[in-house]
């Protein structure tokens, strides 16, 4: 049976709007080689999550090595080597004083350990997360997502959560004339929030700090410095969603080390390990003790496998300046996409950090999300070998998330397609 009528009769596949028609056989760097013979630039990195690049010799050579020695202990029940090398690795990285790591197998998964966490840390129950923000599709996590598109026909959700509005500047729910006056109206919002949709019980605000499935959303430079005075001034937590926007993605190792701000706790999946399923969190030590025998616990959490080559992905990102590159390959991309703000309508937006970029269209200057044209745009850019993401909470915005080992060459390229795919759609208005 080809592989399409096997997901048809075996997988559940009826929550998926539609897949790329694209089969993979084999991938190598920034290239998916399709079963037909065609060949892609992965514009998306299977949803951020290849940042070193696909099939990295020294990542799978270092999972190679481990799987000899052993494939699974439970790392909660014996001593894992490779699960603590890489827990030492991940506190040199990680910013300010963030040091004592939990590891799971998913972002979701991490993000429900860094609420409990914070619970037993503060002895409080209630939340405060953004709208337009995505943090998994767990009953917890998507409790605490603000962007509806999301959340469809899978309530009531959880008790104990309010939401602050997204500090969008695009879309600024406040009418902002410039960023900061955006950033700062939407981090007074949550003081409101707090005092008006909470009962004064909340244990963490929890915030990505480049909002992803939201649509690239990159907050004011000033919005997260003013929200951590007023979460110290409350006694609050405050927990950075990095699952999507870490190692590198942003032209930083982390995205919150671009507005000088230091998370109580940080959770981290998609990138960490290259494509082997891992993820964490990773709280202050003061936080990090705050478990008590049995609260907290995960079967498969910490493979050796997916730690090893953890590690072996720091070594590389160290190595081949991933971070560096993403933030010079970023800029050049960004740049020049923004030049069609002016030339084209359907150029509403561009926006991002390093190789996290979204392109918000739309149809007129009132800012109509353009669905149709962003499908269209992604099927052109497909059909001449670029693979890119669409999102967003209007599933308006083109996602460009490569890999982190992009070249110049293939810089231009994309800027070539995409351009061209931008162009043509636009002359359809």
């Amino acid at each position: 049976m080809k592989t399409k009528d096997l997901y048809d009769k075996y997988l559940i596949t009826s929550m998926v709007a539609g897949f790329d028609p694209v089969e993979v056989d084999r991938a190598e760097g920034t290239t998916i080689y399709a079963r037909d013979g065609k060949q892609y630039l992965d514009c998306f990195s299977g949803i951020s999550v290849v940042n070193a690049g696909h099939a990295n010799e020294t990542i799978n050579q270092a999972a190679k090595d481990q799987m000899d020695k052993f494939v699974h202990c439970c790392t909660y029940v014996y001593y894992n080597p490779a699960a603590g090398e890489f827990a030492k690795k991940l506190a040199d990285v990680t910013p300010g004083s963030l040091q004592k790591s939990f590891f799971g197998s998913s972002g979701a998964e991490a993000l429900e350990g860094a609420m409990r966490l914070a619970k037993h840390y503060t002895g409080r129950n209630e939340f405060v997360a953004l709208t337009q923000s995505f943090h998994g599709r767990t009953y917890a996590t998507l409790s605490i997502t603000g962007n509806s598109g999301r959340k469809l026909d899978a309530g009531p959700y959880m008790p104990g959560v309010a939401f602050a509005p997204a500090p969008n500047f695009y879309r600024c729910p406040f009418d902002s004339k410039t960023e900061e006056e955006c950033g700062e109206r939407s981090a007074m919002a949550l003081r409101d929030i707090i005092k008006y949709h909470t009962s004064n019980n909340v244990a963490a605000f929890i915030a990505e700090p480049v909002m992803g499935e939201g649509g690239i959303i990159v907050p004011p430079s000033n919005y997260f410095k003013l929200v951590k005075e007023i979460l110290d001034d409350l006694g609050i937590l405050f927990i950075a969603d990095e699952v999507q926007s870490g190692f590198g993605r942003t032209g930083k190792m982390f995205a919150i080390e671009h507005y000088d701000v230091e998370p109580d706790i940080m959770t981290m999946a998609k990138g960490i390990a290259d494509g082997f399923p891992l993820s964490a969190f990773t709280a202050k030590p003061e936080i990090g003790d705050a478990f008590t025998v049995g609260s907290h616990l995960s079967t498969f959490g910490g493979n050796p496998i997916s730690c090893a080559a953890a590690s072996a992905n720091l070594d590389v990102f160290a190595e081949q300046n991933l971070v560096e590159n993403s933030a010079k390959q970023g800029g050049k991309l960004i740049a020049k996409l923004k030049e069609l703000e002016d030339e084209l309508t359907l150029v509403g937006n561009v926006r991002g950090k390093g190789l996290m970029i979204g392109i918000e269209v739309v149809k007129d200057s009132d800012k109509t999300p353009a669905v149709e044209e962003a499908k269209l745009i992604k099927a052109k850019c497909r059909d001449k070998g670029i693979l890119v993401g669409v999102g967003g909470t209007f599933a308006n915005v083109i996602r460009l998330q490569p890999p982190l080992i992009i070249s110049d060459d293939e810089v231009e390229q994309i800027l070539d397609v995409l351009s061209g795919a931008l162009r043509e759609v636009n002359a359809s208005l």
